[in-house]
């Protein structure tokens, strides 16, 4: 057995006088407040991305769903038949446009050319420019003969002698109208009329 030269106990107590743990002792207790605090902002910083996480998630799902459901909807050949029937059907359109506006065109360049037949004639008078010595039958049978050309029918009053109706027959459109011309308006008016009807 080891002999000392003091007293065991008080060589002890010498020794722990000398050493200073208050500051080690201080520190260690702020790093562990540190630790805790780090700790605890760590865990609310998680908490918190996992919360944004799972509504990221929920917000992912439902837009896969309506895509999903969308695409089943969705017919990509019946939207691209559709889309050829309906550009065909513009065409179609045009086309019938076009044709009724050439059509138009040459019906009323036909319509002015005959307006101008007819005051060329009614210009001519009875003798029509060429015959010489015809009488007032002449006129009136030669008028009767263009309007009939035209498909126009004028009925005679027996009373009077006078030309007081008109049949007009339009074949293009099926259509048979009945004037009346009673003298009362002008001649241009029953021209226009007979015009329109035609």
């Amino acid at each position: 057995m080891v002999l000392f030269d003091e007293d065991p106990v008080t060589l002890i107590s010498e020794t722990t006088n000398q050493f200073h743990i208050a500051p080690d002792k201080e520190s260690l207790t702020r790093i562990t407040s540190s630790l805790s605090t780090l700790s605890t902002t760590r865990h609310q910083k998680l908490s918190h991305q996992q919360t944004v996480l799972k509504s990221l998630s929920r917000r992912l799902n439902n837009l896969q769903t309506q895509q999903s459901y969308e695409e089943e909807r969705h017919d990509a050949g019946k939207h691209a038949s559709e889309m050829l029937r309906m550009d065909t059907e513009k065409f179609r359109i045009a086309k019938g446009a076009s044709d009724a506006e050439i059509e138009g065109e040459r019906l009323g360049s036909e319509l002015a050319g005959l307006r101008a037949q007819l005051e060329g004639l009614e210009r001519e008078g009875t003798e029509g420019g060429r015959r010489a010595g015809g009488d007032g039958e002449d006129e009136v049978v030669l008028k009767l003969q263009f309007y009939r050309s035209l498909g126009i029918d004028v009925t005679q009053d027996s009373a009077t002698g006078d030309f007081n109706r008109a049949v007009i027959r339009n074949t293009t459109k099926g259509d048979v109208n009945v004037v009346n011309v009673d003298g009362k308006l002008s001649r241009s008016f029953y021209a226009n009329m007979f015009w329109d009807s035609l």
